[in-house]
């Protein structure tokens, strides 16, 4: 299989600029990645910017005037940053993740530690007078030393007039703490007006511990959101082996430099991206292309980092190296699909950008009601619910709802060779009620041979007509000239002299000679518009051809077809059960080709498709779409040629077989990096589990904020007398945030 080069990590357009993906550090909770995207969107130069909370990236379409320090300049004044002008950003961004979970970890089990006893003294000796103070002395370093980060950030968000998740957790553990501690020092005062005084030493730290063990979980579940990343990354070898002259020299992968002699011998995974100089071997590229037969290599055969050499030994020349290989921009792709947002998550991000701010106003509102309407209590009872408030609020199960699941689901499909540029076309999959193929390397293998040359009867200098033929042949790109091309070229023939050539979309080509005469080599539309006689014996035979399922391609001169080649192009096996499939989901499926109406019959009867049509023109395509979408019809578009980009840029969703044209593939929203066309049912079918995915989380997220809060408030108080206690909101909290995340990680499970 030929892989060609299809994507690109840093796109520069010229309304665009540069699109580059940046890891961000300091964010906590989906308020700080709010925070971070309205920063960067409101500096100069920047264009748009999207974060995602879940892996902890921007992604930055800016100037190409503005410098990446300006960037970081920005995201530091308001307590962030991101990690610009490293070797590897993210391998970075993995070993800062890693320091932060253990940092998480440790701060997490010294606290539950020091909590402990708090707890038990709270729970069951509450007027044993020691204990009041042994309290406060184990809360100092828990709230201030390894709680210290909620405060910490608290205040950097307070300095700009902002707040988050840090916020409300600093508040509300700040004032149990600060309540405490008067009570501690001053219990004359509540006595005196015959009050107790409690303390809540240990609802502030059992608050900070259950918090942070959130959080560690949350950490823990979300690096495995990241393992497909984790498994491409380690296709690729740390160090390679060059051969300089003549010795073998063992260096790091970062060293190589393209047009370095490289040695793989068996078992040995490729580094780099190359071509084959000596030696020759069968070498397993299914991590790359899905397909599970080893491929030979031979002189002068492509070869691809993080595939692996089965047999022989073989020395290539490096031509692409570090981010520039296929391997590295299918990882940066994904990367930047797990980055990207879907449309759901735009809403969810404004509701998030503005949770903060609402939950502190129901807090001060509870306060305020509770003082008003609660009796003896009403001070404690107020404090009591308005810190529940704070605690059980959780914008993070919110943040995490949408970009987890996007996560997992783009992972999952890179796993299966689907490769999704962005969120937008993975959300809208499962919607998707009508299916177009094309057909030549779609339906069909896209090998297509000669298996017939008819020429004229009694046709004089047959050599010399050959000879047109294969220089007319050998100018055009369409893989049925190739395989012309390659038939002559088998049969010893060498290519006349050309002077012009010129491709005709739709039909076919024209060329002329060095003696002034044109020729034509093209479907039988092209014939008929330029005046060209076709004998009849040749038009009864191009018919039968066609029966047949065999493309006829006709060769002509100014007046008259001098020959007729009939080419087949082999159905996939895969083809005809993917088709079934997507038909048994109640799918429509429609076949568009540019060849003859027999030839597409014939194959669209072979695979049974009952919905076709042949001799399309490329903007016939698009038309077609756009009467389907007008029908109120949501349309995946599938192809792999030049020929096919208007109509995938039209679709709703848009599939490029990963055998196809650069501008097929650039065009299209996803890419399959195999040939097997059941990949399309997966991808829809991924699409249908990620979205339902998201639903769920959303639904959870959304409830267990409406029940939540007002339980938090004290609403069953006046019915039952219960009043959440701060500790078991913030336990509650904690599991949100991680069952939004569990739930996401459950599609790594599913089976497509």
């Amino acid at each position: 299989m030929e892989t060609v080069n299809i994507f690109e990590t840093k796109e520069k357009n010229k309304k665009q600029g540069i699109k580059e993906s940046f890891p961000v550090t300091g964010m906590t909770c989906a308020s700080c990645a709010s925070s971070v995207e309205s920063v960067l969107k409101h500096t100069k130069g920047v264009f748009d910017a999207s974060v995602n909370f879940a892996n902890s990236s921007v992604l930055v379409e800016y100037d190409e005037a503005l410098s990446h320090n300006q960037l970081q300049n920005a995201l530091r004044e308001v307590g962030y940053d991101i990690i610009i002008d490293a070797e590897d950003p993210t391998e970075v961004q993995r070993e800062l993740q890693q320091k932060n979970y253990q940092d998480i970890k440790r701060r997490t089990i010294w606290s539950a530690i020091l909590t402990l006893p708090i707890f038990v003294v709270g729970m069951f000796y509450m007027q044993w007078e020691p204990g009041k103070w042994t309290s406060l002395v184990l809360t100092i370093p828990i709230l201030f030393w390894f709680g210290r980060s909620f405060f910490i950030n608290a205040y950097k968000q307070a300095k700009h007039g902002k707040a988050n998740m840090d916020s409300l957790v600093a508040l509300s553990t700040g004032i149990a703490f600060l309540f405490s501690l008067f009570n501690t020092f001053f219990p004359e005062f509540w006595l005196s007006r015959g009050i107790e005084p409690h303390v809540y030493y240990e609802a502030a730290t059992v608050i900070i511990t259950f918090i942070s063990l959130g959080k560690l979980m949350e950490e823990k579940a979300k690096s495995n959101t990241s393992s497909a990343i984790k498994k491409l990354m380690g296709l690729q070898p740390k160090t390679l082996k060059i051969i300089e002259n003549g010795e073998e020299i063992e260096i790091p992968i970062s060293s190589v430099q393209v047009g370095q002699t490289i040695l793989v011998r068996p078992g040995e995974k490729i580094p780099v991206d190359g071509k084959v100089s000596k030696g020759r071997s069968y070498v397993d590229e299914s991590m790359i292309t899905g397909e599970p037969v080893p491929v030979e290599k031979t002189k002068d055969e492509k070869v691809f980092a993080g595939t692996v050499n089965q047999k022989g030994s073989f020395q290539f020349v490096a031509e692409k190296v570090g981010s520039e290989t296929l391997l590295s921009q299918i990882i940066k792709m994904v990367q930047q699909a797990q980055g990207s947002k879907a449309p759901v998550q735009k809403l969810v991000d404004k509701i998030a950008g503005i949770f903060v701010p609402i939950v502190l106003v129901i807090s001060i509102i509870t306060f305020i009601v509770w003082m008003l309407v609660g009796g003896d209590n009403a001070f404690s009872h107020a404090l009591l619910t308005s810190v529940a408030v704070l605690v059980i609020a959780c914008p993070c199960a919110l943040g995490l709802a949408t970009p987890t699941a996007i996560m997992v689901g783009i992972g999952k499909g890179a796993e299966n060779n689907i490769l999704i540029k962005d969120a937008e076309s993975l959300e809208l999959g499962y919607k998707v009620n009508v299916v177009i193929l094309d057909k030549t390397g779609t339906i069909t293998e896209g090998k297509p041979l000669v298996t017939d040359i008819l020429w004229k009867e009694k046709l004089e200098n047959e050599n010399e007509y050959q000879k047109i033929l294969l220089a007319v042949e050998s100018q055009s790109e369409h893989p049925l000239a190739e395989a012309v091309v390659n038939h002559l070229k088998e049969q010893n023939v060498e290519p006349a002299e050309i002077t012009s050539f010129e491709s005709i979309t739709g039909k076919g080509v024209k060329a002329k000679t060095e003696n002034g005469l044109k020729y034509y080599v093209g479907n039988h539309r092209l014939m008929v518009d330029n005046n060209v006689q076709i004998d009849s014996s040749l038009m009864q035979a191009a018919e039968s051809l066609e029966d047949q399922a065999k493309t006829v391609i006709f060769f002509g001169s100014e007046k008259q077809v001098l020959a007729i080649l009939a080419i087949t192009d082999k159905i996939k096996e895969t083809s005809n059960k993917a088709i079934a499939t997507l038909q048994e989901r109640g799918i429509e499926v429609y076949m568009l080709t540019g060849d003859n109406n027999k030839t597409a019959s014939a194959v669209a009867k072979q695979v049974g498709i009952s919905n076709y049509k042949g001799e399309v023109m490329p903007s016939d395509k698009a038309a077609f779409v756009e009467q389907l979408q007008a029908e109120g019809k949501i349309v995946a578009m599938v192809g792999d040629g030049i020929n096919d980009s208007h109509a995938l840029a039209q679709a709703n969703v848009s599939i490029a077989m990963g055998k196809g044209s650069d501008i097929a593939m650039d065009v299209a929203k996803i890419t399959l990096i195999t040939s097997d066309l059941q990949s399309i049912p997966k991808a829809l079918e991924l699409s249908k589990r990620t979205v339902l995915g998201i639903r769920q989380n959303l639904f959870w997220a959304f409830i267990y904020n409406i029940i939540g809060i007002p339980i938090a408030a004290g609403v069953l108080y006046p019915i039952n007398g219960f009043l959440l206690d701060p500790m078991i909101a913030g336990a509650a909290m904690a599991f949100s945030s991680v069952s939004v995340v569990a739930n996401s990680l459950r599609l790594k499970r599913v089976k497509l």
